[in-house]
């Protein structure tokens, strides 16, 4: 049986420490760390950022050099001079376009996406769902990330993960499944991390 949900753990408790909006920070910084995703002076886009812990440690890792573009369909407080952050649905294909095509990046060298549906309790409908999202996801990557630019994804585990993952493979290349530390023990999400 899983652990209760603790809504104040010790990666929550943590994060306020050290003045990070969510616990989802060590999430990336595992990632980054067991990866070497994130570089200074790269381009990354980071989808479903809110509330902003992964673009704060973004824009340390990035530096001045770096730009960092977030997006999500709720408000993100400011961030830092190489972050910039938009109240915008992932799934609105030609709206990522113009935003990009707007700013003239004309690739980018890392997509995050920590992205999760609004959850219903029904596992396999939020399943079905997080996929649904990282449909988006992969469509953008296909286009704005740079060769050899690395994606990555959360996805919830259960029906419909295995051909997700058979389709990922079919255009990115990589593609490693990760669990990390940070995730809650009742949770069903892992990490994919791929490149293009």
């Amino acid at each position: 049986m899983p652990k209760p949900y603790t809504p104040n753990d010790k990666w929550s408790q943590r994060a306020a420490a050290e003045g990070y909006r969510a616990r989802s920070v060590y999430k990336l910084m595992e990632l980054d760390e067991r990866f070497g995703l994130l570089k200074p002076g790269m381009t990354v886009l980071d989808l479903g950022a809110a509330p902003g812990s992964w673009l704060q440690y973004t824009s340390q890792q990035i530096g001045p050099e770096g730009r960092a573009i977030g997006l999500d369909l709720a408000p993100i407080e400011p961030i830092g001079k190489n972050v910039e952050t938009l109240t915008q649905d992932i799934t609105d294909l030609g709206a990522i376009d113009r935003i990009l095509q707007e700013r003239s990046i004309k690739q980018v060298d890392l997509i995050l996406s920590d992205i999760a549906p609004n959850t219903s309790g029904i596992k396999d409908v939020d399943q079905w769902r997080s996929v649904e999202l990282n449909q988006s996801a992969v469509a953008i990557a296909e286009k704005w990330l740079k060769p050899g630019g690395r994606c990555v994804l959360k996805i919830f585990r259960g029906a419909d993960f295995d051909e997700f993952l058979g389709q990922l493979k079919r255009t990115l290349r990589d593609v490693r499944i990760v669990t990390v530390k940070a995730s809650r023990n009742r949770s069903r999400e892992v990490y994919l991390v791929m490149k293009k």
